[in-house]
């Protein structure tokens, strides 16, 4: 089991200059943190100085690179052997950071996983419930809050994931279905969120879109099978019921029917190396330590 005492709390920052000195003192108040990383990414008000007046320390981006650049500084800049990140706009308690904490050990991340009803507006959550019913498929996991940042993890494989992590806001979405795909011990931690202090800085049209396209990225590159056995399954079908209806209509199969037939055999054998080539990723991997 995990203790707060070796378990850095990064906590990153973009403007939130309202709410920043406040989440710092109460999770100082929860629990003797190894210590707690402010990394202010940017901000055009007084974050930094906040948080460093609550107790924190701050890692300071020159300008903004997004929250997971942010949090790939912390990460690298952590001390203890467990990390735990945490919104700096208050909506997640400290009692729940010390929940995830201690089921570190046993699992190897843990993820704060929002009840429905807590998650901001009604178009977020059903944008949400879509990406978790996508993810889930992917994964072969049921997935219940794929896009909440509130999580602990072990730090060594964090870092080893590190450089697949984007820069934007979908950390989250990376982190978690490596982790699945990697064989490490998941746990989703049920909590329950708060109302945000200021603006939230994801849209839903333009973000959603990337946490689409980077959750096809990830499985992609862990389990490209999950994509390319559907894909082509389904353009095997397509291509044998054209070709038969053809046959018994007109007594002769369209070369349509045939591409199909030809293009769902390759993109068989393009799942059959890229899942070969995933398999790799982890057959070079250093063992754990004791």
């Amino acid at each position: 089991m995990a203790d707060p005492s070796t378990t850095t709390v990064i906590v990153p920052a973009f403007n939130e200059g309202q709410a920043v000195a406040t989440v710092v003192r109460a999770l100082r108040e929860a629990a003797p943190w190894r210590e707690i990383l402010v990394v202010d990414d940017g901000s055009s008000d007084d974050t930094s100085e906040r948080a460093a007046s609550a107790g924190a320390r701050v890692v300071l981006h020159p300008y903004n690179k997004g929250n997971g650049a942010a949090v790939k500084s912390g990460i690298r800049c952590a001390s203890g052997d467990w990390v735990l990140i945490i919104d700096a706009d208050g909506q997640h308690h400290p009692d729940d950071a010390l929940r995830l904490v201690h089921h570190l050990g046993a699992y190897d991340l843990v993820v704060g996983a929002r009840a429905r009803g807590t998650q901001a507006t009604i178009a977020r959550r059903w944008g949400n419930d879509i990406l978790n019913a996508l993810a889930s498929y992917l994964a072969g996991r049921r997935i219940p809050d794929l896009t909440s940042g509130f999580r602990a993890a072990r730090r060594r494989y964090l870092v080893e994931f590190l450089h697949l992590l984007p820069n934007g806001f979908s950390t989250p979405t990376t982190t978690t279905l490596a982790f699945l795909r990697a064989g490490h011990n998941v746990r989703f931690e049920p909590i329950e969120a708060r109302q945000r202090t200021g603006d939230s800085k994801i849209r839903l049209a333009s973000d959603g879109a990337k946490f689409f396209l980077i959750l096809l990225k990830v499985v992609t590159i862990f389990s490209p099978l999950r994509i390319f056995v559907p894909l082509s399954v389904g353009t095997w079908v397509v291509g044998l019921a054209y070709g038969i209806g053809n046959y018994v209509l007109y007594s002769r199969i369209p070369n349509g029917a045939v591409l199909l037939l030809l293009f769902s055999v390759m993109v068989f054998l393009v799942g059959l190396v890229s899942e070969q080539i995933a398999t790799l990723r982890f057959q070079g991997a250093p063992p754990d330590e004791p």
